[in-house]
């Protein structure tokens, strides 16, 4: 069974960006190659910051859509946060 991802990805310019993929490693190349969505192509490089893995596509979605709704300040915490716990 194929995991869902949700992801927030930072800009060159300093922005971030959510999206939701079953292939994290094939979805940041296509936003790096251009051919991802339409907000990071002039924003490139573009580097993941944040993921986590969900059963489905329909919970993956929806943890898009939550996080999207989420202030750039709660954004900032919740990377911080995923990136606290992976320190040894």
């Amino acid at each position: 069974m194929a995991e869902n991802y949700t992801y927030i990805l930072r800009c060159r310019d300093g922005t971030l960006y959510t999206g939701w993929t079953n292939d994290l490693e094939k979805r940041l190349l296509a936003h790096n190659a251009g051919t991802g969505a339409k907000y990071t192509r002039p924003r490139r490089p573009v580097t993941l910051v944040y993921a986590e893995a969900h059963p489905t596509k329909e919970a993956a979605m929806h943890r898009e859509w939550e996080i999207k709704h989420l202030t750039r300040a709660q954004k900032l915490r919740l990377i911080a946060a995923q990136q606290t716990e992976k320190e040894p």
